[in-house]
Parts: C-alpha cells; structure tokens; sequence
C-alpha cells in the first residue's frame, strides 16, 4: 500500500473532501521539511577534513551514485502513488537539495585540497551558497571558479 493509498483510495486529488487534501499536502509537507533538515544536517556533519585524493573522489562518486539511485526509487515511488503529483512534490524535495549539496560537497573538497580553485577560500556555507547560485544560474561573481577541475565541475553541474 503506497503512502497515499490510506488518504483517498482510488479518487483523484481535486474530488478529495478539502479536509482530506489538507492531510495530504501537510503529511507530504512535512516529510518533505524532514528530508531537507536531514540532507542539510548530514552535509554539515560529515567530516570534510581530508586531502581531495582517490578515497575522496570515490566518496564523491558513491555520492552521485546514491542521488541516482534516489531519483530511480523516487520515480518508482511517483508512478505507484494514487496521488502523483504530491508524491512528485516530495521527490523534489529530495532530489534537488541532494543535488545542490553533492556538488557543494565537491566544491568545498576542491578548495580544501588546493586554495586556488576559487577566486576566494570556500567554506562549506559557501560551497552550498556557490551551488545554489549554479543551479539557479543566478551567477552573482563573487565565487568563481579559477582552475580547470573547477571550471569543468561547475560545467557538468550546469548541464
């Protein structure tokens, strides 16, 4: 039985009794809050002190790795839900923190391992700060990307 099916069975969202969407979109709120605060504690908490060498990359990859993965169960997870369109709400919620945090976690790696990479030294707020930024494609300038690794990594996060 998904996460939906106890809400409203087989009747679609907008014939739901308002009491009922209600519960829906609190319950997928709150467990979308609840993946966030544990993606953003788990970023901050993991210990980022090593030197950018092969365990490090390999780390970073098992990481990308997991986002698929993730993104895979999600996708599942929305086509199996009586309510799809919540359910695809949530995996955002997910997904895009995920994403946005794996690339600062490469970033802040970067810098940790050589001062140049960017314009300034990149604490892991502003690793986070410098990702959001890329994938907003906002752009302020104030972190750039100075060496090739960098410029390449921030090109593969654009895409």
């Amino acid at each position: 039985m998904s996460d939906d099916d106890a809400a409203g069975q087989d009747h679609p969202f907008d014939m739901l009794p308002s009491s009922q969407r209600r519960r829906l979109v609190a319950a997928a709120s709150l467990r979308a809050i609840g993946t966030i605060a544990l993606v953003v504690a788990i970023y901050f908490l993991v210990p980022m002190d090593r030197s950018l060498g092969p365990g490090t990359v390999i780390g970073v990859v098992l990481g990308l790795l997991a986002l698929f993965a993730a993104v895979g169960w999600e996708i599942g997870k929305i086509t199996q839900s009586d309510y799809p369109t919540v359910r695809g709400v949530e995996a955002l919620a997910l997904i895009v923190p995920l994403f946005i945090l794996l690339f600062a976690t490469a970033y802040f790696l970067m810098d940790h391992a050589d001062g140049a990479t960017f314009g300034s030294p990149v604490t892991r707020v502003d690793a986070m700060y410098f990702s959001a930024t890329v994938f907003t494609t906002v752009g302020f300038g104030d972190i750039v990307a100075k060496t090739e690794a960098a410029r390449v990594l921030v090109t593969v996060q654009m895409m």
